[in-house]
Order: structure tokens, then sequence, then C-alpha cells
């Protein structure tokens, strides 16, 4: 009796940690390729003269009702499995409120790694997860047909975890709202699982972002990557990787190349939470590092600048 009672106890635990099980928060946006055929396109400097062109999201949702519904429905169909949401829509006014506030004060020292407004959605969001949408309806008499794909991507990296897409029954149906519920159910819960698994890989694993050290030219701190500290005169450079590979998940990470003034690190792991419990991202990351050098015996004056949501620049010798 008393092993059923321990077995009985063991299976309702299980039961309810699988319940609580944390699911990645999510965010639906529409594809370039729809935003690029519904001419909702926008351009943006792209340096030495020449421009880049972007998805328009804010144009798209103040003139396109059909794109309001699809991605509530959507967000709808997530819901109801369990997956945390931010809405496109309120993320976009969020950054307006913040741009407003930002024009009233005059920066000390200027931004020359400006974030393109897609670096600064995925930043202020802070989704694991974007749902990339894609539809289409076509006419066959009074009927019309809808076809979709949704594809997930990793916010921090941009690499494509995987897609669903179908075709609806034809249907009399003129609501793309209803249109897309009917093609998408039939496809939801596989893809739900592979956007779930890719999240419990991050949990394990850490998630992946990329972090890049530069040295200000004729810093006032006289340093640069090939500095040495201590009796053992390391250099910087090391003292760095050490410090890489003492916080990422199981030193996991790739040093793509590095020189006196610059290291360029990618498929940095870094656990989602720190010590605390609070959610991990690359600044705070970046923060860790930036602390660390910033103390005895280093000392050395370090700026963070963010780019996009995956990858920060910390900048050594000034601030």
């Amino acid at each position: 009796m008393k092993k059923l009672f321990i077995i009985t106890i063991c299976l309702v635990s299980a039961m309810m940690a699988f319940s609580q099980a944390k699911k990645p928060t999510l965010m639906v946006v529409p594809s370039d390729v729809w935003c690029m055929k519904n001419g909702y396109i926008k351009e943006i400097p792209n340096g030495e003269g020449s421009v880049k062109k972007i998805s328009d999201y804010e144009m798209a949702l103040q003139n396109d009702m059909d794109l309001k519904l699809a991605i509530a429905k959507i967000n709808d169909l997530m819901t109801e499995r369990g997956f945390p949401l931010k809405d496109l829509e309120q993320q976009m006014k969020i950054i307006a409120q913040q741009n407003a506030e930002q024009n009233l004060v005059t920066s000390k020292a200027g931004n020359d790694m400006a974030e393109s407004p897609i670096d600064q959605l995925l930043r202020v969001a802070k989704a694991d997860i974007i749902l990339e949408l894609t539809w289409d309806v076509t006419k066959q008499g009074p009927k019309q047909t809808l076809k979709y794909i949704l594809e997930g991507k990793d916010s921090y990296t941009g690499k494509s975890i995987g897609s669903g897409s179908g075709t609806g029954a034809p249907s009399f149906s003129a609501d793309v709202a209803v249109l897309l519920e009917e093609a998408v159910l039939a496809n939801i819960d596989n893809f739900n699982n592979r956007l779930q698994q890719h999240f419990d890989d991050m949990f394990t694993n850490g998630r992946e972002v990329a972090i890049e050290i530069r040295v200000f030219q004729d810093n006032e701190a006289g340093i640069d990557l090939e500095s040495e500290f201590g009796e053992d005169e390391t250099e910087l450079s090391e003292i760095i990787d050490d410090w890489m590979t003492e916080h990422t998940v199981e030193g996991r990470f790739s040093k793509l190349g590095s020189s006196e003034n610059y290291i360029s690190y990618e498929q940095v792991r870094i656990p989602l939470y720190n010590a605390k419990g609070k959610a991990m991202d690359t600044e705070a990351f970046a923060r860790e590092l930036r602390n660390y050098l910033r103390k005895e015996p280093y000392n050395i004056p370090v700026k963070i600048m963010n780019r996009g949501l995956g990858k920060c620049f910390l900048v050594l010798g000034e601030k």
C-alpha cells in the first residue's frame, strides 16, 4: 500500500511538472514575401548612399484588416495551446512611444551603431520565437481557397526552426480568419511540437547569441586585446576567453577571429536564466562581462552597444 502511495505521488508530481513546463514566447508577424506583395515596404539608409528595403509592419497594420484578423486568429490558436504571445501591434506602439521620448533627449555621444526597425522590434518584444505568416486566397467560382506558410524563426539568430504549410478546403466563407483556421488546424500541433523542441533545447543547452569585443582606437585607457595583466602577464584576449568558458553553458561558443583590436564570438550559448532566476538575454550577459572587466585588476572602461536582440558589441577603452 505504501509503495502504491509513493508511485501515485511521483506520477502526480510528474504530471504537475509537465503541465507547468515553460513554453516559448511567440510573436506573429507578416512575412517579407507577404509585405512585398502587398506593398508594405519602406526603405532605410544602409550606408554609402544605399538603401535597404524592409517590411513596414506599422503601415500594414494600419491599412490591412485581413492582416489583423489573420494575426489575431493565429494568436488565438497558439493561446489555446498554452503558448504566451507578444502582440505585434502593441509592440509597435511601445516602440513609437519610446522613440517619441528619446527624441526629447540629447545623446551625449551619439549612436554610431543605430538599430534597424526590425532589430528594435525584436529587442523590445523579446519573444523567443517569431512566426512569419504568409497566405494567399484564390477564388474558384463562388468558393475561396486559402494557402498558407507559417515559419518559426529563432528571434535571436534568425535561424529557421521549422515551418507548417497547407491548403484549406474550398469554402464559401470570405473571412480570412475562418479560412486560415480551417487550413492551419490540420498541421498546427506538429508545428507546435517543433517549436517546443527548439525551446527545450535552449533550456538545456543555452540560447545562441553573438558577442563582439572591439577596442576604441587611441583610447584613454591605453589598452588593447594584447595588453597583459597579472604576474603571469596573461593577455586580455585570453582572460576574456576564460571568462566566456566559465559563464557559457558547458563552455560552448565559437571564436571566429581575433586580433589586438577585436574578437568575434558566435554560437555563444548563454543560460536562459541567471542565478537569481531572472530571464537572461544578450545584453544582460554582456553586462556581466562588462562588470567583470571594470573591476580590479583590469579597471577597463567598457561601452555596450546592442545590435538587435541576439548580438552585442562591447567596446573597450572608453565609455
